[in-house]
């Protein structure tokens, strides 16, 4: 199974232990499916880490990186999805077509009202079971 995580479910999975988001990623973690990322959605989690209210710490955020860079495949984009207007959650979906994942899981708006985008479901991290 190949997934798209939002920025969001590493956000809230990062700095809160024990909900659903840290559990999808103790789930990826332990190789129970596969993530599908690119180096946009890495950058604006890198960004969003170091810019956080919390503050983490530049060689945990690097080890971040680090991670999703060896755990997961790296997809770069040929075609521009302009479907959300005003947001930069198009790259979400763009990666989740080219790499012909299953589901995406986000906590996202604008991405959960699509429900399904070309195959490719959309869950919130509680209604996601890996």
């Amino acid at each position: 199974m190949k997934v798209v995580l939002d920025t969001n479910v590493f956000i809230s999975g990062i700095f809160w232990k024990g909900n659903f988001c840290s559990q999808i990623i103790d789930a990826w973690r332990k190789g129970k499916f596969i993530l599908i990322s690119s180096f946009p959605i890495i950058l604006e989690l890198t960004e969003i880490l170091s810019d956080f209210k919390i503050q983490m710490p530049e060689n945990m955020i690097e080890a971040w990186k680090n991670m999703i860079l060896q755990n997961s495949i790296i997809i770069k984009t040929k075609d521009k999805i302009n479907l959300i207007e005003h947001d930069s959650d198009n790259k979400f979906l763009e990666v989740a077509i080219e790499g012909d994942v299953d589901y995406i899981v986000s906590q996202d708006k604008h991405l959960l009202d699509l429900k399904n985008y070309n195959g490719v479901k959309i869950f919130l991290p509680e209604d996601f079971s890996s």
